[in-house]
C-alpha cells in the first residue's frame, strides 16, 4: 500500500524493553536485541535504548550496555540512548562510557541525555543523588562535552577527541539548555499539540551554535500503533496504556498484560481517567492514516525527525505495526538514498 504522501523526515526506534507478565527481564532485553535487528532491516534511522531504575516493568535499566549489545547485533542502523539520565551518573563516566561505544562501533553511537533523576527517594539514596541533582544538568553536559572537546579536569580516555553526536531530552528545563548549548533536541508529541510546537519555535529561537555551521535540530518522539483498521491498531496500545495508568495511581509501572484483560478490568474512577489520559497522547490508524498524521505533524512542529515507540504485548503485533508504518513510509528508500548516507548526523552541533 502507498501512503497519500511520503513522509518528509527520517523515522527512528525508541525501545524501552518492557516486560510482560511473568516474564523474566532477561526475556525482555533479548527482544530489545532482535528488535533493533528487525528495525534495521525496515531502514529505521536509529534505534536508541532508555533507562530506568528499580522499574518492575522495565528491563532497561543500563542503557550503554544494552546499546553495545544492540550495536553489536547489527551493522548500520545508528545505536544510541534516550537517554542516559546525567544526574545519576559521573559525567567524565559517561564520557568514557561512550567513548568505549563509539571506539568500537565508530560512526554509529548517538549519545541521548535526559535530567531525571530516580522515580522515589529510596531509589534516589540508592543511586547517591538527591532530589534536586537535574538542577545542575547544564553544568553536567558543559562538563561532559568538555571531556570529548579535551577540556576537562582530566583527560577522558577513549573518548577525548571524537565525535560522538548529543541529544538533549526535554524534561523540565531541557529544552532551554539544549539550545544554549547548541545541541540537538528531543521532544515528546503532547496531547496539547500547541505546547509542543511553542516548545520547539522557543528552541530555535534561543539556538546558539556550538560550532560553525551548527543549526537547530528538533526529533519529536511519538507513541504510534499501525494496524489494518484504526480500532485493531488501537489495540495494540492498551497494554502500555494500563501500565501507565497503574504507575500514575499506585506508583509503579507494572508489567504488560494484554488488550483482553484491560479491557475486562473493573477500573475505579482514578484509575479509568489515568487510563484515558495515557490514551490522549497515543496516534493510531492505519497505514496511510498515520503515515499522514505523522507529516503533518512534523511539518507543524517543523520536526527534523520522529522517535518512534510501541509497546504492545505481543512482539510480533509490534513488529507488524512499524513494518506496516516503514513500508508506508518509504525507510528503506530513504535508508539507502543519498539523503539517508550522509543523514541527520550531518546537520547536528557535534561535541
Amino acid at each position: 500500500m502507498t501512503s497519500l504522501r511520503r513522509l518528509p523526515v527520517h523515522l527512528s526506534v525508541l525501545d524501552r524493553s518492557l516486560t510482560r507478565e511473568g516474564e523474566h527481564p532477561a526475556q525482555a532485553l533479548r527482544e530489545t536485541v532482535r528488535f533493533a535487528q528487525q528495525a534495521e532491516e525496515l531502514g529505521f534511522l536509529r534505534f536508541w535504548v532508555s533507562e530506568h531504575h528499580a522499574v518492575p516493568g522495565i528491563a532497561g535499566s543500563a542503557p550503554t550496555v544494552l546499546a553495545s549489545a544492540v550495536a553489536s547485533a547489527t551493522s548500520r542502523i545508528r545505536v544510541g540512548t534516550g537517554g542516559v539520565m546525567l544526574p545519576n551518573h559521573q559525567p567524565l563516566v559517561v564520557a568514557e562510557q561512550f567513548g568505549v561505544l563509539e571506539s568500537l562501533f565508530p560512526g554509529r553511537i548517538d549519545m541521548g541525555l535526559g535530567r531525571s533523576v530516580g522515580f522515589t527517594d529510596g531509589i534516589r539514596k540508592a543511586l547517591r543523588v538527591g532530589k534536586d541533582a537535574a538542577e545542575g544538568f547544564g553544568e553536567q553536559i558543559s562538563e561532559l562535552l568538555g571531556y570529548f572537546e579535551g577540556t576537562g579536569p582530566v583527560r577522558a580516555r577513549p573518548a577525548e577527541g571524537l565525535r560522538v553526536p548529543p541529544f538533549v531530552l526535554a524534561v523540565g528545563s531541557g529544552a532551554a539548555i539544549a539550545a544554549e548549548h547548541g545541541l540537538p533536541l528531543v521532544i515528546g508529541a503532547s496531547r496539547d499539540e500547541q505546547r509542543t510546537r511553542e516548545a520547539a519555535r522557543t528552541y530555535r529561537e534561543a539556538f546558539r551554535p556550538r560550532e560553525e555551521g551548527g543549526s537547530p535540530y528538533v526529533v519529536v518522539a511519538v507513541n504510534a500503533a499501525v494496524a489494518d483498521t484504526r480500532e485493531q491498531a488501537a489495540r495494540l496500545q492498551i497494554p502500555e496504556a494500563w501500565s501507565t495508568a497503574v504507575s500514575r495511581t499506585r506508583g509503579s509501572f507494572t508489567p504488560l498484560i494484554p488488550a483482553d484483560e484491560v479491557l475486562a478490568r473493573t477500573m475505579t474512577p482514578k484509575e479509568r481517567e489515568a487510563f484515558e489520559e495515557a490514551r490522549l497522547s497515543q496516534l493510531h490508524g492505519t497505514e496511510s492514516e498515520v503515515t499522514e498524521a505523522l507529516a503533518g505533524l512534523a511539518e507543524r512542529v517543523g520536526a527534523d525527525e520522529i522517535l518512534l515507540t510501541l509497546n504492545t504485548y505481543d512482539p510480533a503485533d509490534r513488529l507488524d505495526s512499524y513494518r506496516r508504518l516503514a513500508r508506508a513510509a518509504g525507510t528503506g528508500e530513504r535508508r539507502t538514498g543519498a539523503a539517508a548516507s550522509s543523514g541527520p548526523s550531518r546537520t547536528v552541533a557535534h561535541s
